[in-house]
């Protein structure tokens, strides 16, 4: 073995596939590798917020437990669905999409994945810096505390450039250290979050607990699909990415289970401590609505407080790692020219922007983080219902990669079908969901009427299903119902078009049918050296 794939091995060198596929040379390990990844990446207080977040919707204590649980496991359902894709193809699953929207038609829901992946990003690094900022601030108020006791700028700051550093630095590195990091990550956040839930478990008021009203049932429904929000459907555009590496036969019901047990287990415990501590003290929803962590951390005891304020910034940080790790492919999906390092340093800058919005500009963190979701999976959510729906189709074509190619060889431009699908589900999506930040305002509700928008409907998030249900059926009725389904194109293809991956072992992932072409053409219309070498 060379000496670069040894340090490769080890997760020292930059990785060095993109949004190519990856060999099965390369693959390896089992679908339970997937779990620590998902379960470091979700085991965190802020789980605990979550839960007063669906309690805040108008429902008693049981009500949230079982409305945020459903609304977890089924989004989580719907990510380890599409994380088959990974194995089978070996591509990014924003990549895999190509498939149903074409190269060129790919470029708008894998754009607005990039958006996406970039508003939880905002997210978790602010809330990481304010979390150090907020321990300086403890430790020495002289220096980073204001008169009131909150961090001042500086100590923000300081923390932001910190966390952002570390999450650029080991996202550019890649996959293989990623998958040796979330392990150790996992094991040390599940430890300390068992010890906070120790302390704040006593402080629940459990006399309290029955004296919040039930909600109706439109209630019920938005506390589900706020929780498919807040956990599964975020990840639809990426649950492929880490399980691509798994060999090509590796068991659906394996990448399945252990995607789901990964995202789920841990957020659904949280969900029951959010929902007892609020249903006891209905004061703490509205501290948790302005400092989700802060409002927790101030439960424990100082020699507590200081340990579990770096892991809730390492946990955090794991979180912004793999999902920088994702923006990027993203980015590069989009046809991007540019290597990680430099999709990452764009990143970066994008993120400051957004950060400096939510910390300086937005009035309330809660409005400003649900109004994100609810825009979010509104197309997210749809483009996760359309590539669930041309599932069938891949499996049917032998998960045949030569579809993610250019027109001609193996690919189309565009798909109309799906594109179509999309944009009727995204433009009723956004119309039927209301938003509580005043600039997010501006572009949803405009289907609903006044009532609508300050009643039930408009706080349920129910338009985020019905635009689901509405690019799966429509999609589906064209592809399938009307037979508007297009073969792969190979008019362009020659005897001389070679795969890069010509060894035995390799030369399936270009797929099944027609002749296969250069990697490079796979990974972007003129998009140079992607799969850094």
């Amino acid at each position: 073995m060379s000496n670069v794939a040894q340090q490769g091995r080890r997760g020292t060198t930059v990785e060095a596939n993109g949004v190519n596929p990856v060999p099965d040379s390369e693959r390896r390990g089992k679908p339970r590798g997937l779990f620590p990844v998902w379960f470091a990446w979700n085991i965190s207080i802020l789980g605990v917020s979550y839960g007063i977040f669906v309690f805040g919707l108008g429902l008693n204590v049981w009500q949230t437990i079982v409305a945020g649980t459903i609304g977890y496991l089924v989004s989580a359902a719907l990510v380890g669905i599409l994380a088959v894709g990974g194995p089978r193809t070996g591509l990014p699953t924003l990549t895999q999409t190509r498939f149903a929207f074409g190269i060129k038609g790919n470029r708008i829901p894998a754009f607005f994945a990039y958006l996406s992946n970039m508003g939880w990003k905002v997210t978790i690094i602010t809330l990481a810096s304010d979390t150090g900022a907020h321990l300086f601030a403890k430790l020495w108020p002289s220096a980073f505390a204001k008169s009131d006791g909150s961090s001042t700028t500086p100590a923000l700051a300081l923390w932001f450039v910190i966390v952002l550093a570390v999450t650029m630095t080991v996202a550019v590195l890649g996959h293989q250290l990623i998958m040796k990091l979330e392990v150790w990550i996992s094991w040390v956040t599940g430890v300390m979050t068992l010890a906070f839930l120790g302390f704040v478990l006593p402080k629940i008021e459990w006399s309290h607990l029955g004296e919040a009203h039930a909600g109706g049932a439109l209630e019920f429904v938005g506390g589900i699909i706020m929780a498919m929000t807040l956990v599964g459907l975020g990840f639809l555009n990426y649950g492929g990415d880490f399980a691509r590496y798994l060999p090509r036969k590796s068991r659906a019901r394996g990448v399945i289970g252990w995607t789901v047990a990964g995202l789920a287990t841990p957020v659904v415990i949280m969900l029951v401590v959010g929902a007892l501590l609020v249903g006891g003290d209905p004061k703490l929803g509205n501290a948790a609505a302005a400092d989700p962590i802060g409002a927790l951390t101030a439960l424990l005891p100082m020699w507590f407080f200081v340990p579990f304020s770096i892991v809730i910034v390492i946990s955090l940080v794991s979180a912004a790692i793999t999902g920088m790790y994702s923006s990027g492919l993203a980015l590069m999906s989009v046809g991007v020219p540019l290597r990680r390092s430099a999709t990452t340093a764009i990143n970066a800058t994008i993120i400051a922007a957004g950060a400096f919005y939510l910390e300086f500009v937005s009035t309330s963190f809660l409005a400003t983080f649900q109004s994100f979701l609810s825009l979010i999976a509104v197309m997210m959510g749809s483009m996760g219902a359309i590539q669930l729906v041309d599932f069938v189709r891949q499996r049917r074509l032998g998960w045949n990669t030569d579809m993610a190619n250019p027109r001609g060889h193996g690919g189309r431009n565009g798909r109309w079908t799906a594109i179509a699908s999309l944009v009727v589900a995204t433009f009723l999506g956004l119309g039927l969901v209301t938003s509580s930040d005043p600039n997010f305002a501006k572009i949803t509700g405009f289907l609903l009427t006044q009532s609508a928008r300050d009643g039930v409907f408009g706080a349920s998030g129910l338009g985020i299903v019905i635009a689901m249900v509405i690019g799966a059926g429509l999609y589906a009725l064209l592809t399938f119902g009307l037979h508007l389904d297009p073969k792969p194109d190979h008019s362009l293809a020659t005897d001389t078009d070679t795969d890069t991956d010509t060894d035995s072992d390799s030369g399936a992932a270009r797929g099944t049918a027609g002749p296969a072409v250069p990697s490079r053409d796979i990974v972007g219309h003129g998009a140079a050296d992607l799969t850094e070498h």
